[in-house]
């Protein structure tokens, strides 16, 4: 009897203190939805919008009437950001800068805070400007001659492939007659681009199996970090008690065959190291580690540090320009007409003697803004990696209370119908004026902005455009069973958006 009137009087203070949880939120936070014991709103979100959080995002902005939605994840303030103007405002606001502390970030650095991704404060900013400064003297982030020399021979190389036929069994899982399996097979230009950065070499074609092995364990780890990690980083101990269940395990071995990879080539950098002559980026770095310890018997520079900034810069490298590719074969599957036009183009302006190269980019405005609506078209990063607020301050009329996770809505941006028109519709031709590139008129933000921008923008753009012009000029590109496409593959959101690898014939253009 006392068990039954102690319940009777438990229960609904339970009731009454988990509905004054679920509302509770600091003064004057952005409206949004409620939250639920440990996990706060991560699951609500899902449920609005199954494997869309940027979805959700618009739609309670919408439900609540305001710019900024605020919640909480686990016990962490959230906040993201709705709309061009808010998330341009964010993304250029230093007060915004900061990065979160979660599991994922710690997994893939030896758990420790490395790399450029998930930093923030002096440690980042000196790491990042040292590493963009010393990369571009080895054709990162500006024209280089020698770099897109070695990104040619690797799409020659990737053509061969198909009109030759594979040399061995590792080639034939991505070459099989008429059919490549994308995206893997666009990646190895993007990768050895990347490594001719780091090291001055490319692996040449007989290891290539080794960067395939590097582009599915990325995406492996990139496909497992969906809302970055998700409820492995509200609730850490899952990692222990569900390894395979809670993702962690697939993120463990997607991200340690990253960092292996990249042991082994700093390994063989440092043992072949003369202080005299630097031969590539890794020099640089091993050369300014030695330095700082020498003279001051400390450093931020370190092998760890090293391989994760290698890592960083790969990363999108591995996975993110070979889905933007396959993603853009797809609208042409759907929508024949754009690759009847690209063909015309590149037959115009190049013609079937050399291949495309990165002087032809301002004659070809059509193959360069078919890039540049997939990007819009199909946000790679929907929310961007969220932020941190590192003070104490104000958004869009509400408070943001220090060490708040914000997001931007980039989705938001690229969806906007006051600022494209027709956003639901792929339409390459809003980009071109006159006949011309009108970059003026592209308001996308894929790749960010402000101090936080990717730092590998005009790496990736000038490597999907050779990539991709230098494959539509040699191939007509078809279904694997003949078919018309007459719907779009369903999305996997992880850290960006991809599709399910799959086959697509590929034809000799005679």
């Amino acid at each position: 009897m006392f068990a039954e009137i102690v319940a009777a009087v438990l229960f609904p203070l339970v009731l009454f203190y988990m509905y004054k949880s679920a509302f509770k939120k600091p003064d004057n936070f952005p409206p949004g939805p409620p939250s639920l014991p440990v996990y706060g709103a991560y699951f609500l979100l899902h449920a609005i919008s199954p494997n869309n959080l940027a979805g959700a995002f618009i739609k309670l902005g919408r439900r609540y009437k305001t710019r900024v939605v605020g919640c909480y994840l686990g016990p962490f303030p959230a906040v993201v950001a709705n709309g061009p103007a808010l998330v341009k405002e964010v993304l250029n606001r230093e007060e915004f800068d900061g990065r979160l502390d979660i599991i994922l970030g710690r997994l893939r650095a030896f758990w420790k805070q490395l790399g450029i991704f998930f930093t923030d404060g002096y440690f980042w900013h000196t790491q990042r400007r040292f590493s963009l400064r010393y990369m571009r003297d080895f054709g990162f982030g500006r024209r280089c001659v020698e770099l897109e020399d070695a990104i040619t021979h690797e799409i020659k190389e990737m053509i061969d492939m198909r009109i030759n036929g594979p040399k061995n069994d590792d080639e034939k899982k991505l070459v099989n007659g008429e059919l490549v399996y994308l995206p893997h097979y666009l990646s190895v230009p993007f990768m050895n681009g990347m490594l001719h950065v780091f090291s001055g070499m490319t692996l040449p074609r007989e290891d290539y199996p080794a960067l395939w092995d590097l582009a599915r364990h990325t995406l492996k780890f990139q496909r497992n970090s969906n809302d970055l990690g998700g409820a492995i980083s509200l609730t850490p101990w899952l990692k222990e008690l569900f390894p395979k269940w809670s993702g962690f395990q697939d993120l463990y071995q997607g991200n340690k065959f990253l960092t292996d990879f990249f042991r082994k080539l700093i390994e063989h950098a440092m043992a072949t190291h003369d202080e005299g002559h630097d031969r590539h980026f890794l020099d640089m770095y091993i050369r300014k580690m030695k330095e700082e310890i020498r003279d001051t018997g400390r450093t931020t520079f370190s092998v760890d540090q090293l391989i994760l900034i290698c890592t960083d810069y790969m990363f999108p490298s591995a996975t993110a320009g070979e889905s933007v590719m396959q993603l853009l074969v797809e609208q042409m599957l759907l929508h024949p007409e754009i690759q009847d036009k690209i063909h015309e183009e590149i037959d115009r302006v190049v013609g079937r003697d050399r291949m495309p190269n990165l002087d032809d980019r301002k004659n070809m405005p059509y193959t360069e803004a078919c890039l540049r609506e997939m990007l819009r078209f199909e946000t790679t990063v929907p929310l961007a990696v969220p932020h941190r607020c590192v003070v104490d301050t104000m958004l869009d009329g509400y408070h943001i209370p220090e060490n708040t996770a914000v997001g931007v809505n980039l989705t938001s941006l690229h969806t906007d119908k006051d600022l494209w028109g027709d956003p639901e519709v792929f339409r390459p031709e809003r980009f071109i004026k006159n006949g011309r590139l009108d970059v003026a008129s592209d308001k996308s933000l894929p790749f960010g902005a402000g101090r936080r921008l990717c730092a590998g923008e005009t790496y990736a753009r000038q490597c999907m455009f050779q990539v991709f012009a230098s494959f539509m000029q040699a191939f007509d590109v078809s279904t694997a069973n003949g078919r018309p496409l007459t719907k779009p593959a369903r999305r996997i959101q992880g850290i960006i958006t991809t599709i399910p690898e799959g086959w697509v014939r590929v034809t000799p253009r005679i």
